[in-house]
């Protein structure tokens, strides 16, 4: 039987590998958080496939939700594949295709313009048009680096992401406001969101900034965050089209099933969806 240590070369190889793949910057952090967190539980244990079933079982006792755990096997199994230790690789959790999400995490239309309100009150008028770009776009917050004064100017962003290249059509006022904010600025050309240094803006700052808003504007932090702007962009674009297959590619998706996710009701829309069904006397 073949013994396999985790090491941190193997990491460093596979972190230059999934880069070279051209995955984005958040699937790779996120891949590796899940890596160290598994190499911590194992504590220079050999790594077995009786090893990995155990740290599944670990994350199931801890409380993880069954759709978390599989995402933590996806980044060791990918591993594996990677370093050839197909032995060690276990199979994902069997999950029940959900019928509803959580309201305690969907963020609302009016609670959307409470942050944009209040970040413009507090004279925050980058991040207020950068949640607006977001939102009015569908984008992920990985691919803001794509809105350009030319992409402003043009009215369309051509975003390369995955291994793919789409392109984005920019909302005229919206490309009105970047073209205005960006004058203001003095950007004459390229990115359009960037730090008082010129440097472009990380995931984690953008993050922050908006997490900062949630008592001022009244919104539970849970809600907050810039994925939630592009839930919020698919259902309404969703509402007005009727059209699953566009919004599929617009928000760049290679399945249908992926944005079928972002398209769950409720549990009070579901609800009200069983009450009109009339078949209680």
């Amino acid at each position: 039987m073949n013994t396999y240590i985790l090491t941190y070369d193997q990491l460093q190889k596979y972190t230059y590998w999934l880069r070279r793949e051209e995955r984005c910057e958040g699937t790779v952090e996120k891949y590796l958080r899940d890596i160290q967190a598994f190499a911590r539980w194992l504590e220079g244990r050999p790594v077995t496939k009786e090893q990995t079933a155990g740290w599944k079982a670990y994350l199931m006792a801890a409380g993880y939700a069954p759709v978390t755990i599989n995402s933590m096997l996806s980044a060791i199994n990918g591993l594996f594949r990677f370093l050839g230790w197909e032995e060690c690789r276990v199979k994902f959790l069997k999950v029940q295709r959900r019928l509803f999400r959580d309201e305690g995490r969907d963020l609302t239309r009016p609670e959307y313009v409470r942050l944009l309100d209040t970040a413009r009150n507090l004279g925050r008028d980058r991040l207020a048009l950068l949640m607006e770009t977001i939102c009015a776009t569908g984008i992920r917050v990985s691919e803001v680096r794509h809105i350009t004064v030319e992409a402003a100017r043009r009215g369309r962003a051509e975003i390369a992401s995955k291994g793919k290249v789409r392109i984005i059509l920019l909302p005229n006022k919206l490309c009105r406001k970047l073209l205005k904010y960006a004058q203001k600025q003095k950007t004459v050309s390229g990115e359009i969101f960037l730090t008082g240094n010129g440097k472009p803006l990380t995931r984690r700052q953008i993050w922050a900034e908006m997490k900062r808003l949630c008592k001022r504007a009244r919104v539970a932090p849970s809600k907050v965050f810039p994925h939630n702007l592009r839930h919020l962009f698919a259902t309404a674009f969703y509402r007005v089209s009727r059209d699953i297959v566009k919004l599929a590619d617009v928000l760049g998706h290679s399945s249908i099933e992926t944005t079928r996710i972002y398209l769950i009701s409720t549990g009070a829309e579901h609800q009200r969806q069983l009450d009109r069904l009339g078949l209680v006397s």
